[in-house]
């Protein structure tokens, strides 16, 4: 689970650092009215990059345990870490329902 963690923090790290760079290189390239040169130098200067600067590497993980699946994007959470910190009352804003 370490290793997991510290590898989606790394590709979390590259993409902040090619971020910008990246969506330079995909808007160069989509870019209908440009020489195709161009577009072309862009699309390979763009497969140079680092693979895991990409978005779509990264995985939603619980920042207490590390879980990758069932997140609860609002709280950042696994759903069974958002259970037992919703029964504990230490969730702002969120109750138990009933009716």
């Amino acid at each position: 689970m370490l290793y997991a963690l510290l590898k989606d923090r790394r590709r979390r790290l590259l993409h902040s650092l090619y971020e910008r760079r990246r969506l330079l290189l995909r808007s160069l390239r989509e870019n209908r009215s440009l020489p195709s040169r161009l577009r072309s130098q862009a699309f390979r200067a763009l497969a140079l990059l680092p693979r895991d600067s990409s978005g779509t590497r990264r995985r939603n993980r619980c920042t207490l345990t590390g879980r990758s699946r069932a997140i609860v994007r609002r709280f950042g959470v696994s759903r069974l870490r958002f259970r037992l910190l919703a029964r504990e009352g230490r969730l702002a804003g969120v109750k138990k329902a009933s009716w």
